[in-house]
């Protein structure tokens, strides 16, 4: 499609007063968007959808990637609970191909850089995070691999190998087996795809109480406020050496801060007054995710953000799986069992996580907690 033809739908756009320009302003309201790649396409099946462009629809439904969990992984799964509430395993792919090249060497396999379990409560007024690091030593299941093999797995194997031998399918069963609760939906974004979706936004606002600097990750922020670029945020959610101890659970801290930021930000950006920038938007997003075969059609997608929609930064809580240092390798973490099963047990109840799971765990403690903020 070219640039011309996406204002075409501007006749069906809903009329709405917010302004552009790109700065930011205070929600008006405290509702916003969580799981933001999904959002805007909903919005573009609304808004593109309803001018009659079908054209459009088969665009975006064609840059949709999937992956049929349920075949891949069969009966051997956690009980499928009914009641109303979502578990999602959202991944950031590392992969160095293609466009990631610039971020580094591509030694055969991507690896998920940044793993988080969303789980939405039955109401879907209120969503839990938890972050899995991904240097966790863990007891991995045996996997399939792409090329048809076994992967056997075995104890004391980092979390994020289960992506790199089986794929999203290995991701999920690991997932799965560590919490015992079966994952409703699978959603990946890759680092390019990122980029863009931020860009065509306009940025994203945030201030830092002190200097990120970090050439492997491409950042260098002094302290103060700044409207991240693309290349910028994926610098700031992909840094390990830029603030805490070098280690994974500084950079899972910032991640949390920047979504945070994001969805507080994300709907004061004047799309609906622009149809080119709101097909832009659902283009770059349907670009930049892989989900599972239940949401890779837009009708589906659209209908998983509409429930969604009522989910705000303040109505999220966000936490690092309960885990210690590993005593053998302090590069390693280790899971802390039994905080991390009141973790996983708050989730399958559709319970708030109890702040005594976390309070030992080295997860969520350090000097990169309040380094990014967006007041």
């Amino acid at each position: 499609m070219t640039d011309e033809s996406a204002p075409a739908a501007d006749t069906a756009a809903p009329k709405r007063s917010r302004g552009g320009g790109g700065r930011r302003r205070k929600p008006r309201e405290k509702r916003s968007k969580v799981l933001v790649v999904t959002a805007w396409t909903a919005a573009s099946v609304v808004v593109l959808g309803g001018a009659g462009l079908g054209f459009v629809y088969f665009k975006l439904n064609g840059n949709i990637k999937g992956v049929d969990i349920n075949a891949a992984l069969g009966t051997d799964r956690p009980e499928n609970v009914d009641n109303g509430s979502q578990d999602i395993l959202v991944l950031g792919s590392d992969s160095r191909s293609g466009d990631n090249a610039k971020y580094g060497k591509d030694e055969g396999a991507a690896r998920s850089d940044t793993a988080m379990v969303v789980h939405v409560n039955k109401g879907h007024k209120s969503a839990s995070v938890v972050s899995i690091p991904r240097d966790t030593l863990i007891s991995r299941p045996e996997c399939k691999t792409d090329d048809g093999k076994t992967d056997p797995g075995g104890q004391r194997q980092m979390f994020n190998t289960a992506y790199e031998v089986g794929g999203p399918a290995c991701a999920v069963k690991t997932v799965e087996k560590m919490s015992g609760i079966r994952m409703d939906h699978y959603v990946e974004v890759d680092f390019s795809g990122f980029k863009k979706l931020i860009n065509t936004l306009g940025g994203v606002e945030i201030t830092t109480k002190k200097a990120i600097k970090d050439k492997d990750s491409h950042l260098d922020l002094e302290a103060g406020t700044h409207q991240l670029t693309g290349e910028q945020a994926l610098g700031l959610v992909r840094t390990r050496h830029g603030v805490g101890d070098g280690s994974d659970l500084g950079r899972i801290q910032l991640q949390q801060a920047f979504i945070k930021a994001l969805i507080n930000q994300v709907k004061d950006v004047g799309v609906f007054s622009n149809p080119k920038k709101l097909y832009d938007l659902a283009n770059d997003a349907t670009s930049a995710i892989t989900t599972d075969s239940d949401l890779n059609d837009v009708k589906s997608l659209a209908g998983f953000a509409s429930g969604l929609k009522g989910i705000g930064a303040g109505d999220m809580k966000m936490v690092t799986m309960p885990i210690q240092y590993d005593p053998a390798d302090p590069n390693r973490v280790l899971p802390l069992e039994k905080a991390d099963q009141q973790v996983w047990d708050a989730l399958k109840a559709d319970k708030p996580i109890p702040k005594s799971a976390t309070e030992k765990s080295a997860g969520d403690k350090g000097d990169a907690s309040d380094v990014v903020t967006s007041d």
